[in-house]
């Protein structure tokens, strides 16, 4: 999304003073200035490629950063997927506004990753909002906002491309008339308002029992590409690198394990329907045996994946 907005002021002429990369906050100096010679991140090579002015502050509410800010007589901040909540001072430090681009229409879907969020809630439509700041996350009065549809088809990886596409395209009418969107901006409805928290290991483990087999494909395809989904067995689990709806109904309880073929797993869903799940990994600790071998000893044909 970075990269997208600072294409997006590019392309408007107007004149980007510095961009504050989240690797600054995430590591010390030492950590990143190695980061970034040995192994250099696509926001690194992206400002180092368009000779854009890194600003090396550990937080925007440093006080160095919010003397950068008045000394560059900044008029806007424009943040990104950013985790650290701005302070007063920092708010007030630019001329005209600190303004951020979270990509859901809010206040629905308000926290991180909205992206996998609208997926597995099986929305239609998100989109990208640029929102005034204020000292808490994702509150701040609505400046603009742009929908996106949300495809049968979509990961967590191609609708965040087309938000990034559709925030890019939008950043050059919003600055060209920033005074007057500022001016009009419109503060959010609390009584829709939604919150999600971040993803955790927990919503990586497929519930046969308990979601469909509709559920369970949005699941994988939502957490694409942040986290891998598991198969729980006996205390173990199994990933995957491809999964399929047969659409047959079977007769055997949700969770059971009908076949069991060299590499792959056909189990059945909360709705009936059976799921096949090939290249399969064994997650141990310490493993002992390899995934086929595992398959053959332990895996038995009506057992459950719990």
């Amino acid at each position: 999304m970075m990269q997208s907005i600072v294409k997006g002021i590019s392309a408007s002429n107007n004149e980007i003073v510095g961009v504050l990369r989240h690797e600054n906050v995430l590591y010390s100096p030492f950590k990143r200035f190695l980061l970034d010679i040995f192994n250099p991140s696509s926001d690194f090579n992206f400002l180092k490629l368009h000779k854009i002015n890194d600003i090396k502050q550990r937080s925007v509410n440093s006080k160095k950063f919010i003397d950068y800010v008045k000394k560059t007589k900044t008029d806007l901040i424009i943040t990104a997927s950013w985790s650290e909540k701005f302070s007063p001072q920092t708010l007030n430090s630019p001329k005209l506004a600190c303004i951020n681009v979270h990509p859901s229409l809010l206040p629905k879907y308000r926290g991180p990753n909205p992206y996998a969020q609208v997926i597995l809630n099986n929305e239609k439509i998100t989109g990208v909002t640029f929102h005034l700041m204020d000292v808490n996350y994702d509150t701040g009065a609505i400046i603009c906002q742009i929908p996106v549809e949300i495809a049968s088809s979509d990961t967590g990886l191609t609708l965040k491309y087309r938000c990034c596409d559709a925030a890019e395209s939008e950043i050059a009418r919003l600055l060209k008339d920033i005074k007057e969107y500022i001016s009009n901006a419109k503060s959010q409805d609390e009584s829709i308002s939604t919150y999600r928290n971040q993803l955790t290991l927990k919503d990586s483990i497929l519930d046969f029992e308990n979601e469909t087999s509709e559920q369970i494909e949005r699941r994988i395809r939502a957490l694409n590409p942040w986290m891998k989904c598991y198969i729980p067995y006996n205390n173990q689990f199994f990933s995957f690198s491809h999964s399929q709806v047969c659409k047959n109904k079977s007769r055997y309880a949700p969770a059971s394990i009908v076949k069991i073929t060299e590499n792959s797993l056909f189990i059945v869903c909360a709705d009936k329907n059976i799921m096949k799940f090939s290249n399969l990994k064994i997650k141990m600790p310490f493993p002992k045996f390899s995934t086929k071998l595992f398959l053959k000893k332990f895996v038995k044909i009506n057992s459950k994946a719990i």
